[in-house]
């Protein structure tokens, strides 16, 4: 699928299809670091998936974004119909679905090297 057609779903499907591609991501970046026991894997990812990082992860890449994925990401962010858990806060729940909806793009645009790119610029900035 190509840019233009990717641009066409709706944030939240977008949001929805990202919010596995990152998870994807984590979980590989930990299992390929060590061999340990599920439960401290599952720990591990908890920590990076959770919508105060995903939000830190969006600061983070928002600087480097072309015009188009600055685009999608405005479009996440703006999307109505998003309910925030209790553990985070609107803006950060926002920010993080702004994330996954950029990934979402990426993903169906075929741009695995991107997503690549601004994953592992989020793993090596941003804090547990």
């Amino acid at each position: 699928m190509d840019k233009k057609e990717a641009k066409q779903y709706s944030p939240l499907a977008l949001a929805f299809l990202g919010d596995a591609v990152y998870e994807q991501k984590v979980r590989e970046k930990i299992v390929l670091s060590a061999n340990m026991p599920v439960g401290k894997l599952h720990e591990m990812s908890i920590k990076r998936v959770c919508a105060e990082y995903q939000a830190k992860g969006t600061d983070i890449v928002e600087p480097v974004l072309s015009e188009d994925e600055a685009d999608i990401l405005r479009r996440g962010r703006n999307a109505s119909g998003i309910a925030h858990p209790k553990h985070a806060s609107v803006a950060e729940y926002r920010r993080a679905t702004a994330l996954e909806c950029l990934f979402g793009y990426l993903y169906l645009a075929g741009q695995e090297s991107r997503i690549d790119e601004l994953f592992d610029l989020i793993w090596k900035t941003v804090e547990i």
